[in-house]
């Protein structure tokens, strides 16, 4: 009999390199196999569990409303989504949201008004972007991504340049008052977990007021409460004209969202920009009880002290390892570099009951749940340390 990973393997498009287990049910962080065999998730569906793996709370919110109301489309005003936006408001520094179904989908209608904004103000210049960034697979987001994902679809969509990241002059350099706008990740994740500086923050949003061109931030990974605050710009003392959101905003339910100030907001006219299934009913309330989870149990504040804790933990390690160069990160949201391809690391840990990934060819990214257990924490350090001596080692004697 075939294996669930074979059928898959015969009708799915072969767009990903799936690890070898097939996953059945999830309760925080922890997951279970086919074979029944549990594993601590370090990843959280890449960092979109937030709250961990079916939670309560989430649970019983997309249950009740899955017997009320699922889908009007946006030619109404549903409850949920009006709950959402009003909350989403009241936490930022924004007045007006924007709900779709992805964080793809948000960084799109964040270039989207970008591009309007240019429209009305005569501006045709570039939108600058960093390099290592990823912002999604859609045409436009790709054309603001790594080159490693736009290789095979060029031509790539022009107005769109790109500077190395957490770097002002090159900022400096491409920005004039025809520049229309500056994206960017606070905290880059496909890019191997790198932050940017509070120094480099200040003077970026210092030159896009010089130059009236719009900060856009994407917190598509490092938002809702990952990094140690709710939005990640918090922590940098500026406030972006759009920030872009997704992944831990509904629990594991998909869900999108950008937000804007009021003057940026109303650069989108009525029909200038929709979406059918965007902010529908059941996704709200994913995303109502999803941030009534993380306040209700300060998971802003664990992340922030489970992340320090996390990272100095490692630190204590590293002397005698030369397979570990840095550890980084904020909040829950951090990354280990190594000094050697990493690929193979990620497969030891699978191997030996804990979830993670290899992001950049050699940076082991760890997002797990904010409210994972120091216990689990130290048992993902404890799993991971030891799975990088074994792929070192292995690839010393592969090469002698």
């Amino acid at each position: 009999m075939k294996t669930l990973h074979e059928i898959d393997n015969e009708y799915h498009f072969k767009t990903y390199k799936r690890y070898p287990v097939t996953l059945t049910r999830g309760e925080g962080s922890r997951v279970w196999d086919t074979d029944g065999n549990e594993y601590i998730d370090a990843l959280a569906g890449i960092a979109v569990n937030n709250v961990g793996h079916c939670h309560p709370k989430v649970v019983e919110a997309i249950r009740d409303q899955v017997g009320t109301l699922i889908h009007t489309s946006n030619f109404f005003t549903t409850e949920p989504q009006v709950e959402l936006a009003q909350k989403l408001v009241d936490l930022s520094n924004h007045d007006r949201v924007f709900f779709c179904n992805s964080g793809t989908e948000a960084v799109e209608g964040a270039i989207k008004i970008a591009k309007r904004y240019a429209n009305k103000t005569g501006k045709k210049g570039n939108i600058i972007y960093m390099s290592g960034a990823f912002h999604g697979r859609s045409l436009g987001a790709l054309a603001i991504s790594q080159k490693k994902y736009q290789d095979g679809f060029e031509p790539m969509l022009p107005g769109f340049i790109e500077v190395p990241f957490n770097d002002i002059k090159a900022v400096e350099e491409q920005m004039n008052d025809d520049t229309v706008a500056v994206i960017l990740e606070p905290i880059q994740g496909e890019g191997g977990v790198h932050v940017a500086t509070q120094e480099y923050i200040t003077e970026l949003s210092s030159l896009c007021m010089e130059h009236k061109a719009l900060l856009i931030f994407d917190e598509i990974q490092c938002g809702i409460g990952r990094s140690g605050t709710f939005f990640a710009y918090e922590q940098y003392g500026i406030v972006p004209d759009i920030v872009t959101m997704a992944k831990g905003l509904g629990g594991g339910f998909p869900i999108g969202a950008f937000i804007a100030t009021e003057d940026v907001a109303n650069i989108i006219e009525y029909g200038k920009h929709g979406t059918t299934f965007g902010g529908n009913p059941l996704a709200s309330r994913a995303g109502l009880a999803t941030i009534d989870a993380i306040f209700d149990e300060k998971l802003i504040q664990k992340a922030e002290e489970n992340g320090q804790w996390l990272r100095e933990r490692i630190r204590m390690e590293m002397p005698g390892e030369p397979g570990i160069t840095e550890v980084r990160g904020r909040g829950l949201m951090n990354g280990v570099q190594l000094g050697f391809s990493g690929a193979g690391v990620a497969l030891r840990m699978l191997k030996k009951g804990v979830i993670a990934n290899v992001t950049g060819s050699n940076v082991v990214r760890l997002v797990p749940a904010l409210n994972i257990t120091r216990n689990e924490l130290d048992i993902v350090v404890d799993v991971m340390m030891e799975s990088i001596r074994e792929e070192l080692e292995a690839q010393k004697e592969e090469s002698s």
